[in-house]
């Protein structure tokens, strides 16, 4: 699955206003306070820090095309896994590190530590198969799920805007 390494395009923008609902849109704000305004994270997020708030750490998800089109296979029938958007590039950690800084949009996003390892959801969705796939121990590096992000930039991201990494200090 030799995807680019730099500059993929963002691919079907996502807002998750409520579990299971999905609005496909053109562009979508994201911000340090809020994460994705409008979005479930601010009120309903899977993820808490000691405080009780929302981590931010899992305010973007980014799921890597191949993958979807490898076990998104019935479209018709089969809800959209909700992630944030879509690019065909490397989500790896050899290629993304935690940490990494993403020039996307207007915007700057910030790999998270957190590790998408797929919920129950991505197996009664897309399968058995398909969920083993993500946890074998020798895939975890790839990252399969896709990366989990904080907003380190307020900005707008647009279908179609390329995402870069941008050099570590």
């Amino acid at each position: 699955m030799a995807a680019p390494s730099d500059g993929a395009a963002v691919e079907m923008l996502c807002l998750r206003p409520g579990y299971g609902a999905r609005n496909f849109v053109d562009q979508i704000e994201v911000t340090r306070a809020q994460g994705i305004p409008g979005e479930r994270w601010q009120t309903a997020p899977w993820m808490k820090l000691p405080d009780d708030s929302p981590h931010p750490g899992i305010q973007v998800c980014i799921l890597q095309k191949r993958v979807l089109d490898l076990v998104w296979t019935d479209r018709e029938n089969t809800v959209h896994p909700g992630d944030t958007f879509i690019v065909d590039m490397d989500l790896s950690r050899a290629n993304l590190p935690e940490g990494q800084l993403l020039d996307v949009g207007s915007a700057v996003l910030r790999v998270s530590e957190v590790f998408n390892d797929a919920c129950v959801k991505w197996k009664v969705r897309y399968g058995v198969d398909a969920k083993d796939w993500i946890t074998v121990p020798e895939h975890l590096d790839l990252r399969l799920r896709g990366i989990l992000c904080s907003v380190e930039t307020d900005g707008v991201i647009r279908n179609g805007d390329r995402m870069f990494k941008l050099p570590k200090d």
